[in-house]
């Protein structure tokens, strides 16, 4: 194992030490995952990689064309990282909570990976005692799902489901795409059922370590596993439920700009101390360190990208920030741009920052 020291400072902390080129928490990790692992901890001497939820799926007035990307449209290159859901995979359904088919998705995730770009994926699943993943008012879900628990067998049931799927994103020789896997996000936060409203520090750990458990016994070894709570003051907070680092690979956290909320002031000053702590956190336990979500919602201020995005990440070594979706249909929402949008010309000016990294200046991210 090779040691390098290294000295620096980040939003007011010094961070030094002795970093590692540490192996995912997954012993049996393939060595495409070992790869990524490594190299997503590299990155971060380089740049930052820009990322958008469901880019290749579907923009703003289209679904599913070959090769388009509303990102791609605006400034002529994919993103470096693309985030994918897979909310109602677990009933069964052929189609995600977004309405999106599962073998649609998968061939996406290859297509990515056979271009060298990053996979992350979320997993919005649903309340195990009825209703959706925001169902929040129940503070028993997560007990009934746990050993013990009255669903237990179901809750495996979907791990089954979950398992397949994962064993399913192979490449054009049969081997596993690596993924960046955001299970049980914003614990920090009451609106998910395993949320610290819904249950206890000792509940959601159990769920976390169960799952990774599980997976791993299904020989699901394709796996980063990053925890992402939302917005938190302090690092004592931000690792409240934090299952423990043989439980977790990488760092993140979801901070997104409230409009008519947070200032410009304070969104930047809120995701630095956030970044910074976080950052110095994963320095010291030898993980990577994303920003996992972050956006404002249908991008209202024009200058959004380089005068409040770059600001808010500037000089924080982290190996990406990821934007929520375009969505397709029902209520106008987006997070990125299009062409035509009134942030599409600042959103050029943010990709041409040589910090920024997008999928065409990608180094080998799985050698």
């Amino acid at each position: 194992m090779q040691l390098k020291i290294i000295s620096l400072f980040v939003g007011g902390f010094m961070i030094a030490g002795v970093f590692t080129h540490a192996a995912p928490i997954d012993p049996h990790a393939t060595k495409a995952t070992q790869a990524l692992y490594a190299n997503l901890k590299k990155i971060t001497q380089k740049g930052i990689m820009f990322g958008h939820q469901d880019d290749a799926l579907y923009g703003v007035g289209w679904k599913y064309d070959w090769n388009r990307s509303d990102i791609k449209s605006v400034c002529g290159d994919y993103p470096a990282v693309f985030g994918w859901e897979l909310g109602h995979l677990e009933l069964g359904h052929s189609n995600s909570l977004d309405s999106v088919n599962f073998d649609t998705l998968r061939s996406r995730i290859k297509e990515v990976y056979r271009r060298g770009a990053v996979n992350t994926i979320s997993w919005h699943l649903n309340n195990p005692l009825g209703g959706t993943a925001w169902d929040a008012k129940t503070t028993t879900a997560v007990e009934s799902v746990l050993p013990g628990g009255a669903k237990h067998a179901m809750f495996n049931e979907w791990l089954n489901r979950l398992a397949h799927f994962f064993l399913s994103l192979r490449d054009d020789h049969g081997k596993l795409i690596p993924i960046m896997f955001r299970p049980y996000h914003e614990m920090t936060g009451g609106w998910f059922w395993w949320g610290n409203q819904q249950c206890t520090t000792k509940q959601y750990v159990e769920l976390w370590r169960y799952t990774v458990n599980y997976l791993e016994k299904k020989g699901v070894h394709n796996l980063l596993y990053i925890y992402s709570p939302t917005d938190v003051p302090t690092s004592q907070a931000y690792f409240e439920r934090y299952p423990g680092d043989k439980y977790v690979d990488i760092l993140g956290v979801d901070i997104y700009q409230d409009k008519g909320e947070n200032t410009s002031e304070r969104y930047i000053a809120d995701a630095r101390r956030s970044l910074s702590f976080m950052v110095q956190a994963a320095s010291q336990r030898h993980k990577v360190a994303v920003f996992s979500e972050t956006g404002i919602y249908n991008v209202s201020i024009n200058d959004w990208w380089t005068n409040e995005l770059w600001k808010a990440i500037k000089n924080i070594p982290i190996a990406y920030v990821l934007v929520w979706r375009n969505a397709c249909d029902g209520p106008t929402q987006f997070f990125a741009p299009y062409p035509g949008q009134g942030s599409a010309q600042d959103f050029k000016a943010f990709k041409k920052n040589p910090k920024m990294i997008f999928e065409n200046q990608l180094p080998g991210m799985y050698q």
